[in-house]
């Protein structure tokens, strides 16, 4: 991407980073970005807020751990106050996927993963995905970042569908985390249903989502490893880089994966996930398309469709990116478009059709 001249539109960026090194690699990463400009530089989070306040940037780039003030409490402080659209950085290895996930529950948009140790790494694929971030943060709506999503009432009346032959299938990518916190935190454990998702996240960051989500879901939550029998009342998430499908083996549905292209740019894909679901299951799932950016999920969504399944999308109002949900809308693969914390209601009214149809 070649640089071009500063414009009335351009988003605002401010760095914020302990290392020189990292502030000048990101700085001129953004500096090659069309429509982005570097406003300013802070080395820790002190000199960080006094340069939001100073020059309230559109976006800032953050890093976690820094000396005296770290990235999280720079978060904690200006999130409830004056909210701004925060882009993480963070380590693959070590506390790096942890201090992520964490960030993104205090209302970080969206995290770039920087390497750690000797600095042998791909610069053109990191200033891609911080494109991709940046892009994402752009179009987040920071209201809903900030909104207090009610889990009332959600599970009264809820009762055991008992027949463990029906799935739940879920696309997530930009703001999903907390989605899915929100979400799986509030479905009957007593489902009668499988839970599969894909969250669009790298290699080592699903599992510690999976844990996390642990903490939270009503149902057990494990990163998938292939081969596991489909079962009601359990929920598995995609690892990073790996496509999660589901197959009929000796008369069992079990979880594939596989290492195929990319499909629009990730893996894992929803996409992937849905086509399979919709081939195996026909009309005995339902689909959902969550909060993030890009179009992953529509088409397949359309297919559970097609085949008799149930298809939901996280409304605008609630969701952080409408990118993923409004395309599956646009392409006629959506029966209802539904509030966040709606959602485990409606999932189980769609599935109790579906056991009266079954």
């Amino acid at each position: 991407m070649s640089a071009s001249e500063p414009r009335v539109n351009d988003a605002t960026v401010l760095v914020v980073d302990d290392s020189e090194f990292w502030r000048r690699m990101i700085s001129d990463m953004i500096g090659r970005l069309p429509g982005y400009r570097v406003v300013g530089a802070a080395a820790d989070g002190e000199k960080a807020l006094s340069r939001i306040a100073e020059l309230s940037p559109d976006i800032v780039t953050l890093d976690i751990q820094m000396p005296g003030l770290d990235g999280f409490s720079v978060l904690e402080r200006v999130m409830p106050k004056r909210p701004r659209r925060f882009v993480v950085l963070s380590g693959y290895a070590g506390t790096g996927s942890h201090d992520a996930l964490h960030a993104l529950e205090l209302g970080a948009i969206d995290f770039v993963a920087k390497p750690t140790g000797p600095i042998f790494f791909d610069a053109a694929k990191m200033e891609m995905r911080l494109f991709q971030s940046l892009e994402a943060a752009r179009e987040a709506d920071i209201g809903v970042l900030v909104g207090d999503v009610s889990r009332q009432a959600v599970r009264q009346g809820s009762t055991p569908i008992g027949v463990g032959d029906r799935v739940v299938a879920i696309a997530a990518s930009t703001g999903g985390p907390r989605a899915l916190s929100h979400l799986l935190g509030a479905l009957p454990a007593d489902l009668g249903a499988a839970v599969l998702v894909v969250q669009h996240m790298p290699p080592g960051f699903t599992a510690t989502l999976a844990a996390r989500l642990t903490d939270v879901a009503t149902m057990p939550v494990v990163e998938a490893s292939g081969g596991e029998k489909v079962v009601a009342n359990r929920i598995w998430i995609a690892p990073g880089d790996f496509h999660m499908r589901v197959r009929c083996v000796n008369g069992d549905v079990r979880i594939a994966l596989d290492q195929r292209e990319p499909i629009w740019g990730t893996r894992p894909a929803a996409d992937a996930l849905f086509r399979s679901v919709a081939d195996v299951y026909t009309g005995r799932s339902v689909g959902i398309v969550l909060t993030g950016m890009g179009r992953d999920g529509a088409e397949g969504l359309a297919a559970i469709r097609s085949a008799g399944g149930r298809t939901l999308a996280q409304d605008k109002a609630t969701s952080v990116v409408y990118g993923m949900p409004g395309r599956a809308v646009q392409f006629g693969a959506v029966e209802r478009s539904v509030p966040l914390w709606e959602l485990p209601r409606t999932i189980v009214e769609c599935l109790e059709s579906v056991s009266a149809s079954g």
